[in-house]
């Protein structure tokens, strides 16, 4: 038969016309194909309208290199890296090692020990913002909580926190602090609950316990999962604005704020948002080494699991 094929599979089924292949299939695979960009279409509109076009806007708001000389200028913009290095530094190692140790502390078996636990937690479980808030009123002169509580106790009066840079950048890397721990130290706490009994019991007989057992079992088996975290702590201090908004409010003169905090005074308080993205964009060389040092510690977890 001329240019027509026929296909036989113990009975005759089809007759195309210069193909061997159903005529369906093509038509079905145009469907599944319709209806597969159905489904993506609206993700994929929504990753462009609120992922894509706002990065991209701010790239092309902090386009102009004179951006930067401007930036580097400002007698500000120094003082508030020297801040963000200082927050996020003592901020974040304080916070991870505390919550390592304390994941220790709250796994042992005694009740007291247990009842800690839930007031222990409530700094995380309250909103950051009351948090923050609370802080801030606790550290205000004279009228606020610790300066009465150290004049009711020892009779002296205390500090102005918001008067002294240091006093105020330390008021903010506490609150963070404060804040933070008590999440780590859930997630330690899970990661202590998948290391083996076995593994202890045989440590003990080695006669590794107490400090011995720490760094030479325990610290080792979760080495992986403190870095990860630790990573993840950093990038989120990077870009924290509501510690030190609402702490320390950049007290005194703005010499106690981050590149956050700064940031967003240049885009709304002096309207020159390209300015306050550069400001933002200034951290991107710590920032992209932390992102690629995360992803390839991702990717071998992975590959060990």
């Amino acid at each position: 038969m001329s240019g027509t094929q026929e296909v036989l599979v113990g009975a005759p089924r089809f007759s195309v016309k210069g193909t061997g292949r159903p005529p369906e299939h093509r038509p079905l695979r145009t469907v599944e194909t319709r209806w597969a960009l159905a489904f993506v279409a609206p993700y994929a509109a929504v990753f462009i309208a609120f992922v894509v076009y706002p990065v991209a806007y701010a790239l092309w708001l902090a386009a102009r290199p004179s951006l930067f000389a401007e930036l580097v200028s400002d007698p500000l913009y120094l003082p508030t890296v020297i801040n963000t290095l200082f927050f996020v530094g003592v901020g974040v190692n304080v916070t991870m090692f505390g919550a390592l140790l304390l994941s220790g502390f709250f796994l042992r078996p005694r009740w007291w020990i247990r009842l800690l636990l839930a007031p222990y937690l409530l700094p995380w479980l309250i909103a950051t913002v009351q948090g923050c808030v609370s802080f801030h009123w606790m550290l205000i002169d004279q009228r606020g909580f610790l300066d009465g509580l150290l004049f009711a106790l020892f009779g002296i009066d205390g500090p102005l926190w918001f008067n002294h840079r240091s006093l105020a950048v330390g008021a903010n890397i506490v609150a963070f602090i404060w804040k933070w721990m008590p999440f780590w130290t859930v997630i330690f706490i899970a990661g202590r609950m998948t290391i083996p009994r076995e593994i202890h019991d045989a440590a003990a007989v080695d006669g590794a316990i107490g400090v011995r057992r720490f760094a030479h079992v325990t610290f080792p088996l979760l080495a992986n999962l403190y870095l990860i975290c630790t990573l993840l702590t950093t990038l989120w201090a990077l870009g924290d604005f509501t510690t030190a908004y609402l702490v320390s409010g950049g007290a005194p003169a703005l010499s106690s704020d981050v590149l956050a905090t700064l940031g967003f005074r240049y885009a709304f308080d002096t309207a020159k948002p390209g300015l306050g993205v550069a400001a933002m964009l200034s951290s991107l060389p710590v920032l992209i080494p932390i992102v690629i040092v995360l992803m390839r510690r991702l990717q071998i977890r992975e590959v060990q699991l």
